[in-house]
């Protein structure tokens, strides 16, 4: 029996399982005897470092509100990184053909963007065609990748990310309905476009 595996960036302690795998691996800049954990962790500064797993291993990834906080240019021994756009081509590369990526972040320009003094990076409505087909803009900064857009949308984090009852739901959805300024974030929901020829862990 093939074992699915998913990769929560930025898991801390309690990484999300969004695809509902077999096997749950995190990783943060955080060090692991910092951790009560009960899966496979790395430390690993996403902003900065590769991700630290073969090519192909991964059925899907996750990223909850780390986007926002990974640098878009960086200065280094006077060359121009893009911390963002690398952390892209990371994802690319670990999953599998066919792998998913599922990311929420801070939307541009609600509050929820700006708010935290940690954000710097901020994501638009139009961002992700950087890095999907047929536009894939962020291969001239370096993305090394393609993704096939699954979903892209404005979205409420508390109802995106938690099972409500039924009745909940409804009252939730009509309060997004009504008040609009809930709806905070953005979802990607992307496929990682390689050749299925490739063998993978």
């Amino acid at each position: 029996m093939i074992m699915t595996k998913h990769l929560d960036l930025g898991s801390g302690s309690n990484p999300r399982n969004p695809f509902s795998a077999d096997q749950l691996y995190g990783v943060d800049i955080i060090d692991a005897n910092n951790l009560k954990i009960n899966f496979t962790y790395a430390k690993c500064n996403l902003s900065i470092d590769p991700l630290p797993f073969d090519d192909n291993y991964f059925d899907s990834v996750s990223a909850y509100d780390l986007f926002e906080h990974i640098l878009r240019v960086h200065i280094v021994n006077e060359k121009t990184k893009f911390p963002f756009i690398d952390l892209m081509s990371e994802v690319y590369r670990v999953l599998k053909p066919g792998g998913q990526l599922y990311a929420l972040t801070p939307v541009y320009p609600k509050e929820s963007a700006f708010v935290d003094p940690t954000h710097v990076n901020f994501i638009s409505i139009n961002t992700h065609k950087y890095f999907i087909t047929p536009h894939n803009w962020a291969k001239m900064y370096g993305f090394k990748g393609s993704f096939l857009k699954k979903r892209v949308s404005i979205v409420n984090f508390e109802m995106e990310v938690k099972n409500f009852s039924f009745i909940k739901l409804i009252i939730l959805t009509t309060l997004n309905i009504i008040y609009s300024r809930r709806k905070q974030h953005i979802v990607w929901h992307f496929t990682a476009l390689k050749d299925i020829s490739i063998k993978h862990a």
